[in-house]
């Protein structure tokens, strides 16, 4: 649909980026007006905290949990495009090389174990072992898949799924020994929220988007040479090895922060990639910048409508987000049967 035009499909999702934000701030238990939104934002940037109950409301509550939605869709989104365009594969996800399992494990640790872990307490006892987690598995997954002739996909894939598999039992036999308010914790966690945004988790995630963004320059030429076939793209002169490993860093970083910020988020690393994929084609130039940018309004606005739904309750992230993209993820299946993927 974009493809001669693929400048126009930024633009358009960049509009859409505004206006999930907009609509995110304005919208909830208490509706802020425009004029009213504008005139906070207005004393804020003048130095002056009026101390209204709007002001508090978007300053101290919005501002940052539709900013930290806006970072980890983001980041969940490329991070899915690239291991998506280094596998070769639009059905893969972070997920498969063990991040969100490894940051899962961590986090339930903290979580049911308490103050415990390691002489660790307080507010970033569960972002900081989730992030450790992540990233010791990720480095472990990794570590498996290089032989002495390079990385092998396959065995890092199966790797993947094997410590996955690990992790979940893990985490299950931690819900067996776990008090019945840690045992609710844990649940809530692994489902995903914003309700546990801050202006710390914020800047928590944002240099990690920040790398990951200014990474796209000096990945996506090695990406679309690897769509003609890792022979092809080393004949072309590209580091395959080394890519195959920025690549893995990057997106072991990206998931592996977002989930300790939040929780476990899915689907988003696979569908959002998929959708520009279809509208844009496989051009990881127009393809990494489009995804990130898709990521970052879509979960606004998956957090927005978790917000309203269930009013004064709230929904969990993750169920929405799993309710949106099961049906997504099985029509891709479908769609792969049939021989009709895009670009791929």
């Amino acid at each position: 649909m974009f493809h001669s035009r693929p400048w126009l499909l930024l633009i358009l999702l960049a509009g859409l980026l505004l206006v999930s934000v907009l609509a995110s701030l304005s919208q909830g238990s208490l509706a802020v007006t425009p004029t009213e939104l504008w005139q906070v934002f207005s004393d804020r940037l003048q130095g002056q905290a009026t101390g209204t109950t709007q002001d508090l409301v978007i300053w101290q509550i919005r501002l940052p949990r539709v900013t930290l939605s806006v970072l980890v869709g983001a980041c969940l989104a490329l991070s899915g495009a690239l291991v998506q365009g280094l596998f070769r594969n639009p059905l893969a996800d972070p997920s498969l090389i063990g991040v969100s399992g490894g940051a899962a494990v961590g986090a339930a640790l903290a979580i049911v174990l308490g103050g415990s872990v390691g002489g660790l307490a307080g507010a970033w006892t569960v972002p900081l072992l989730a992030f450790v987690g992540g990233t010791l598995v990720t480095a472990l997954v990794y570590r498996l898949g290089v032989g002495p002739l390079g990385t092998s996909v396959a065995t890092m894939l199966l790797a993947g799924v094997a410590i996955n598999a690990m992790t979940s039992a893990f985490i299950s036999f931690l819900a067996t020994t776990a008090e019945d308010v840690r045992l609710r914790n844990l649940v809530y966690w692994l489902m995903g929220s914003f309700n546990v945004a801050s202006w710390q988790k914020v800047l928590w995630v944002a240099p990690f988007t920040l790398m990951s963004m200014l990474m796209i320059p000096a990945l996506w030429r090695g990406l679309n040479a690897l769509l003609l076939g890792e022979s092809e793209a080393r004949h072309l002169g590209f580091a395959v090895e080394r890519l195959r490993r920025w690549v893995i860093v990057l997106a072991a970083l990206t998931v592996g922060v977002s989930v300790a910020a939040v929780g476990v988020i899915g689907f988003v690393g696979l569908v959002v990639p998929h959708i520009v994929r279809m509208l844009l084609g496989p051009d990881h130039r127009w393809l990494l910048p489009a995804a990130t940018l898709l990521g970052a309004a879509l979960l606004s606005l998956a957090d927005l409508a978790a917000r309203l739904l269930v009013e004064p309750l709230e929904l969990p992230i993750g169920v929405l987000t799993a309710v949106l993209g099961a049906p997504f993820f099985l029509f891709l299946v479908m769609q792969r049967r049939r021989g009709q993927l895009y670009g791929l």
